[in-house]
């Protein structure tokens, strides 16, 4: 149980900084400066609009994959183009969970 207070002095600036990165994260200001303290991860949560956008590119790759199979024994060079294609979304799908 939390009954102890720390209190520090910032800007107004900064308050409103740390409330603003607080709610991305979905923390109260007091839980995001605890964890930045003591420098445990803090992850910025998606809006719907980012994860309606990762759905999107999500379905893209998988098309994509299709679509290289199905030219797979007909032109090798559209294959490897298509291939090519789906592992750039996939590295930034990758890169967007980070």
């Amino acid at each position: 149980m939390k009954r102890t207070y720390v209190k520090f002095r910032c800007s107004l600036f900064e308050k409103k900084l740390l409330r603003i990165k607080a709610k991305k994260s979905g923390l109260s200001l007091s839980e995001y400066c605890r964890r930045a303290a003591f420098g445990d991860k803090i992850i910025e949560r998606l809006t719907e609009e980012q994860i309606d956008l990762y759905k999107m590119l999500a379905k893209y790759g998988t098309n994509f994959k299709l679509i290289g199979n199905m030219y797979r024994k007909r032109d090798p060079k559209l294959t490897a183009e298509v291939t090519k294609l789906a592992k750039e979304i996939q590295n930034h799908l990758y890169n967007f969970k980070k």
